[in-house]
């Protein structure tokens, strides 16, 4: 298998793993099962099984940014920057669950793992973020908000449909979320978020 197929073999594999088990409750044997490959495999790619963490947690992190890179910019209304971005939160949170767990419990530990990454690139990315609320709050199109709140507020929304959804099941009364109850909820924040976008263009 090349290298760069046989690495994505891996990560998918791994980012199902941890995101079920934990990194303490995962072992490179469960992640090699997992993945269809000798435990030996993995350790010649990516060395440990805390390189092996960190590397998922850099193409989770990788890939969150370039949903926000894509439609929270200038160029873009506010309204359809908004929507765009909270559709793709949330399409990561129902097609890969198993990424956004392993994100909250490396937050829960402390993030010893990501600490420097999120004070530095995350925290610039958010800067870059208040840059275009900036222009969209200068031109009408949104109201003046703290922008790393309004990002909280965003990921917290979303990705509690990954990290809270056993009990979003048991309120419920499903044994797993449906398509629809991804829906309603999308339909539910996109009312909150974008009405103050509405509400501003009323005004103008």
């Amino acid at each position: 298998m090349p290298r760069q197929a046989a690495e994505a073999t891996i990560l998918a594999a791994a980012e199902r793993v941890f995101g079920q088990h934990g990194f303490r409750g995962t072992s490179m044997n469960e992640i090699a099962q997992e993945a269809g490959v000798p435990k030996a495999n993995i350790h010649y790619y990516f060395g440990t099984k805390e390189e092996l963490y960190r590397s998922v947690l850099e193409g989770i992190m990788t890939f969150w940014l370039h949903d926000a890179d894509y439609w929270l910019v200038p160029e873009r209304r506010a309204c359809d920057g908004f929507e765009g971005y909270i559709r793709a939160k949330m399409m990561f949170s129902r097609e890969r669950p198993d990424a956004s767990r392993i994100f909250a419990y490396e937050l829960l530990q402390g993030a010893g793992n990501i600490h420097h990454y999120l004070s530095t690139t995350l925290r610039e990315h958010v800067a870059r973020r208040g840059q275009t609320f900036a222009v969209w709050e200068e031109d009408g199109q949104m109201p003046r908000v703290d922008p790393a709140h309004l990002m909280f507020a965003i990921w917290s929304m979303t990705q509690a449909y990954a990290d809270m959804s056993a009990q979003m099941n048991a309120v419920i009364g499903n044994a797993h979320l449906l398509e629809s109850d991804f829906e309603t909820g999308l339909q539910t924040i996109l009312r909150l978020v974008l009405g103050f976008c509405n509400d501003v263009a009323g005004k103008s």
